[in-house]
């Protein structure tokens, strides 16, 4: 199968879309001024019913409804097509609401990129220790867009809004001075929209490079799901799968990180061949995906999701909440709905899926997960877990906050008992103060934010 994709210049040439009504497919050109929109024709053909695609979950993921924005964007986006404004005038207002989506959720753009050499390289993440984010220039694109995704911003046309770079240099430097990094996670946006030539200089930059402490090289990638055919006929392959082989011979790991956010994005003959193909490399497959309201959020939905994942070789990862980002507020679950839901899921799979863990929030002090809801001294609270942090003396160690059904993310949550704040609390005001990339004024307006969002 050949690649076509669809975007906001050419989505009217989808056949399909003739069930839509006129008023319909202007609510999604409308929607897509602000949500960054790509499909294909293999998602489009295999993976949506369209005799029911209002309520269709990957409808819902690749295509932005009138729903996805809040009233007030959708209103003044409407408002100026309608009236027939120039690009400039469009552009001005579309690029204010994405500043107001929070387009960098969890400090990632403050406190996240590093240092070298008094270089900040725009492509590089390095928040927990052992773990290096890269995100490749040519990678900063994907087969097809998701309509919640966090890192949306790589899709628009703002360069100070991505994250991306091609220096290889730079990123051996890096990597050679600090050696506590053990794993490289490539990501993007999606590096298999990449050549294989291209991703090929990337790993042999890494492989031949004196790295011996570094074991694990990550490749985070939605192609399993949205483009299959990258690990079957595309014209490259072959070579992609012997880049695969190459890293594995070198005596390292490769995990391929795949996001499947439903089952039926596993149920074409297509990916099940794509998995075998990958994992006839000696590469792993993990797979973490969010908790989506309108998409999966269900028990029942991500019990047969795990027990289809392992049953194709895959391994249940992470069930992540959505980010505070982009289209959070029709994609949010309540923290403890979600956890609920995670409960029952659990609870009925057998043990080779519970490799899986969640759910959990990404959120700036770490990767916490909440763990369970329960009473100490007659006062109900949700216990919660660092399972990754910014300190890593905060690692497995469990807090209490005070019960709240309607919390949707750590900002919602107060301590339990009355304390005024959560342990970590004036260590990540140290850790971010003494970021000597963020000014004393950005700090400060950071937590005024928090305390805003919070009240």
């Amino acid at each position: 199968m050949k690649l076509k994709t669809y975007n906001l210049h050419n989505f009217r040439e989808i056949p399909q879309l003739a069930k839509l009504s006129k008023k319909q497919k202007h609510e999604i050109e409308v929607a897509t001024q602000v949500v960054p929109f790509k499909t294909n024709n293999y998602i489009v053909n295999n993976l949506i019913r369209w005799s029911n695609y209002k309520n269709d979950p990957v409808f819902l993921l690749n295509f932005p409804t009138k729903e996805i924005l809040s009233r007030e964007h959708f209103e003044k986006i409407d408002f100026l097509i309608n009236k027939g404004a120039d690009k400039t005038e469009l552009n001005r207002a579309i690029h204010k609401i994405w500043l107001q989506l929070n387009p960098h959720p969890g400090d990632q753009q403050k406190y996240n990129v590093p240092e070298l050499n008094k270089i900040k390289p725009k492509g590089m993440q390095h928040k927990y220790n052992e773990t290096l984010l890269f995100f490749p220039t040519q990678g900063q694109t994907c087969h097809a867009y998701c309509t919640f995704c966090f890192r949306w911003p790589q899709f628009t046309n703002r360069p100070e809004l991505r994250f991306a770079m091609n220096q290889t240099d730079l990123l051996i430097k890096y990597l050679k001075k600090n050696k506590q990094i053990t794993d490289i996670l490539i990501t993007g946006g999606d590096p298999m929209i990449m050549t294989a030539n291209q991703l090929g200089k990337y790993i042999d930059a890494i492989l031949d490079a004196d790295l011996s402490h570094l074991t694990t090289i990550r490749i985070g990638s939605k192609a399993l799901s949205y483009w299959p055919y990258r690990f079957i006929s595309d014209p490259d392959s072959r070579d992609i799968l012997n880049i695969f082989r190459k890293v594995i011979k070198s005596g390292r790991h490769l995990a391929f990180m795949a996001n499947f956010n439903h089952p039926v994005e596993l149920s074409t003959e297509a990916v099940k061949l794509a998995t075998r193909n990958i994992l006839s490399t000696g590469a792993q497959i993990r797979s973490q995906s969010p908790i989506l309201n309108h998409i999966n959020a269900k028990a029942d939905i991500w019990n047969k999701l795990w027990k289809e994942q392992v049953k194709l070789g895959i391994i249940p990862y992470y069930m992540f909440m959505p980010r505070d980002t982009g289209a959070q507020h029709y994609f949010a679950v309540p923290l403890v709905k979600a956890w609920e839901i995670f409960k029952e899921a659990y609870a009925n799979t057998s043990g080779l899926c519970r490799t899986v863990r969640g759910p959990i929030m990404s959120a700036s002090p770490g990767k916490i997960q909440i763990t369970g809801v329960t009473e100490i001294f007659d006062e109900k609270v949700i216990v919660l877990l660092f399972l990754q942090a910014r300190d890593t003396e905060w690692t497995r160690k469990p807090f209490l906050a005070k019960y709240n059904e309607e919390a949707f993310w750590l900002n919602d949550l107060r301590p339990a008992f009355g304390k005024k704040e959560f342990f970590f609390e004036k260590t990540l005001r140290k850790i971010l103060y003494d970021n000597i990339s963020i000014r004393k004024l950005e700090y400060e307006q950071y937590y005024a934010d928090k305390q805003c969002a919070s009240s």
